[in-house]
């Protein structure tokens, strides 16, 4: 196995063909609203990551209907996760949030998946997931957009958190055994191949479950566009990205679930996205070049359980 992958965990896990359903919510963000900053990350543009979702106006019910019955026809999909994607979804008064969670408990949904920032998990939502849990039997999993172990790239690109708020969220989150998917970006000018080592390290320390790489892509009108377009950031080319993939998976531990290699982004008003090439060739060519060098995801993956005095262990 190359890598652990998404579609194979969900087959494992709940017997059939999965499919995750987008949820949109009139909603915004910390970064955004003066809370903790003002303009949100330098690469966000207005529609934050919810460019393929339905519009926010329709209800959840609504949005969790309209998908289920496109997924079910073209790719015959029996359950469904309903993923709320765009923005912070846990920065919204509780019983808004309590509202949406359970709008989205509808016949067919095996799991809730909720993206957010890690400085927005408090007790009282995690709380009101288990909550859901208990009553309705769905799985609950978080999604905690990172992007990169490097404080001083955190800073740059106005992320308005640093590594400590990220562990400190895995920590409060693991005592509801949730299962956790963290977000990376490998192709963030600012950060080298050490970096990606140190994400992979950190990530397999914390015993992360999930992982969702993506690829840098860059919008007219944002803080990164504008840097872009002046030649303020550099941006290194696609073979040295396909090499940071294979570089974290190796260093990555095997049983952690790779839910994207690669990530996607709107064609209008995009100055920059995977190299003007389709994210599914990328990922084709970062199969090629492992299969052709044996690269295997956990080959590397030999640093943690007291690996420095592993030969002073008596054997048995």
């Amino acid at each position: 196995m190359l890598y652990y992958e998404y579609s194979k965990f969900l087959k494992e896990k709940y017997g059939t063909k999965v499919y995750k359903l987008p949820i949109n919510l009139p909603i915004t963000c910390p970064n955004r609203d003066g809370n903790i900053s003002r303009g949100g990350c330098t690469f966000c543009a207005d529609v934050g990551t919810g460019f393929e979702s339905l519009k926010s106006t329709l209800s959840v019910k609504e949005q969790l209907t309209k998908n289920m019955d496109y997924i079910r026809k073209r790719y015959k999909a029996e359950k469904f996760i309903a993923y709320f994607q765009n923005y912070t979804n846990t920065y919204v008064e509780l019983d808004e949030f309590k509202k949406y969670i359970k709008d989205a408990v509808i016949d067919d949904i095996v799991e809730i998946s909720i993206s957010t920032r890690p400085d927005c998990i408090s007790k009282e939502y995690l709380d009101y997931l288990e909550q859901i849990r208990q009553s309705y039997n769905v799985e609950i999993s978080i999604e905690l957009g990172l992007q990169t172990v490097n404080y001083h790239t955190l800073k740059k690109i106005n992320r308005g958190h640093t590594l400590a708020e990220y562990i400190d969220a895995v920590n409060i989150i693991n005592k509801y055994n949730f299962e956790i998917c963290t977000h990376l970006i490998l192709n963030l000018p600012w950060d080298n191949l050490e970096d990606i080592i140190e994400s992979a390290k950190i990530i397999s320390a914390l015993k992360i479950k999930h992982v969702k790489i993506h690829s840098l892509y860059i919008i007219k009108g944002t803080v990164l566009g504008d840097q872009y377009l002046r030649g303020d950031i550099k941006l290194i080319n696609k073979e040295e990205y396909i090499q940071r993939v294979i570089t974290f998976l190796e260093y990555l531990y095997p049983d952690i679930v790779i839910q994207r290699l690669m990530g996607r982004a709107p064609k209008e008003n995009t100055l920059f996205s995977n190299w003007n090439t389709s994210w599914w060739k990328i990922r084709d060519e970062i199969i090629e070049k492992m299969k052709i060098n044996n690269n295997y995801q956990g080959r590397l993956a030999n640093y943690l359980n007291g690996k420095g005095v592993s030969k002073f262990k008596i054997q048995s």
